[in-house]
């Protein structure tokens, strides 16, 4: 795989879905999991399948991707591993800025090339899940496929929401809708038994996909006003080429809004969680961080998830994930949360100095209730301080924190003085 494959993993686009999280950075550099980036997913699902080269493609709010990658990803000097930035650039030949997935890729296409590889998986950076792409790669070559998609069964409910596909008995893709939103039984698939024992009748595709090397340089080439995978490129190619199905039976979730993201971080504290960040055969690799371990004091934990250099002293945490060196005082209830964390500690001398002053300190303060809510990275909430989000409050972006889908989203770096309640 090291020889025959290159990954290419699409950085996203604005991200709006995901704002405010996505203000200050692009999607794929968003933290999940307390510990890691959404980036880390798709790189680590390559570097555990033996793909060691790859490119992230990139265009908005780079600059802590660029950083989180460059600090991150370091090989050998004697191994032709890497994870490389193509950031979007000027050239002679095109000034713009990436119009689409595939257009993503075509400006970048003189970069790729000059690596030595038979096959191109293009991956997104926004996605939760656990995937051997040697088997999908080895399917791939034994159907003589010149491009092969990643299914995965959903529900009828799902299927208005993803590109859905048909296939005949030898998994060959005979057909493609985009987001259908009538005629629905028409798509039924032959998922297998058990997937539909579950109601998931339909084939969505999952956003990733192999291409042969020489097939993808020619589409791209042939069809320069064709600017993206799903809607253009891949609807032309299943009519002409031979397009196989993958189907994908395991954990997957888009990370497409902030209701979805929500969820995958605080499913992770269920007791078997559907995405495993404990097996050791899908390890997931993140930066190295020399943090000291968490300490907590005093604090009932409930389904909780607690990152490194974490300071505790909250009377109680449930179904919550607390990222790196987060701090709670005392008396302090968090739960439905997702804690960000903080990008540095606070030294004693500021810690003294900032609360002569009446300042709130980096991270959650004393007496305060927090419950439906995400608190980004380097937030300042004084005590006493009551968030509580849910279906009664209205959808709405303000100074300090958004609301979505009765979430309370607290912006990076917001100051919420003592005494505040959402």
């Amino acid at each position: 795989m090291t020889d025959k494959v290159l990954g290419v993993i699409l950085g996203g686009g604005q991200g709006s879905r995901l704002s405010p999280l996505t203000q200050t950075r692009s999607k794929p550099a968003v933290p999940i999991a307390g510990k890691y980036r959404l980036v880390d997913i798709p790189i680590s699902n390559c570097l555990n399948s033996g793909i060691h080269r790859m490119f992230v493609l990139t265009q908005f709010n780079s600059a802590s991707l660029n950083k989180h990658i460059k600090n991150t990803y370091h090989f050998s000097h004697f191994s032709t591993a890497f994870v490389d930035i193509l950031a979007a650039e000027q050239t002679v030949q095109n000034a713009g800025w990436f119009q689409g997935t595939a257009d993503a890729v075509r400006q970048c296409m003189h970069h790729i090339v000059s690596h030595e590889f038979d096959y191109i998986l293009i991956l997104s950076g926004d996605q939760l899940y656990q995937m051997d792409f040697k088997d999908m790669i080895e399917k791939h070559i034994e159907a003589n496929a010149e491009i092969t998609i990643a299914t995965i069964p959903v529900t009828a409910k799902d299927a208005t929401d993803f590109g859905i596909l048909k296939a005949d008995d030898e998994n060959m893709i005979t057909s493609f809708i985009e987001k259908p939103k009538t005629g629905l039984e028409d798509w039924v698939s032959d998922t297998g038994a058990e997937m539909q024992g579950e109601g998931r009748n339909f084939l969505a595709s999952m956003g990733i996909y192999v291409f042969n090397r020489e097939y993808l340089i020619n589409i791209l080439n042939d069809n320069e006003e064709e600017k993206d995978f799903g809607k253009e490129i891949l609807p032309r190619a299943i009519e002409q080429s031979r397009v196989l199905s993958y189907q994908y039976e395991g954990y997957w979730t888009d990370i497409g809004n902030i209701s979805s993201f929500f969820e995958a971080n605080l499913g992770l504290t269920d007791e078997i969680p559907k995405f495993n960040m404990f097996d050791s055969n899908h390890t997931i690799f993140t930066r190295a961080r020399m943090l000291p371990p968490s300490k907590i004091s005093g604090t009932t934990l409930e389904k909780a998830i607690i990152a490194e250099g974490c300071i505790v002293q909250a009377s109680r945490v449930e179904h919550a994930v607390l990222g790196i060196r987060a701090r709670i005082g005392k008396h302090t209830v968090v739960t439905n949360a997702y804690i960000m964390g903080s990008d540095r500690y606070q030294t004693l001398e500021e810690i003294q100095s900032e609360t002569n002053k009446g300042n709130s300190l980096i991270g959650i303060g004393d007496r305060c209730y927090i419950n439906n809510a995400i608190i980004d990275k380097n937030c300042r909430i004084g005590n006493d301080v009551k968030i509580n989000g849910g279906p009664h409050l209205e959808d709405g972006d303000h100074e300090l924190y958004a609301v979505k889908d009765g979430i309370v989203v607290v912006k990076k770096g917001a100051i919420l003085p003592s005494g505040t309640v959402i």
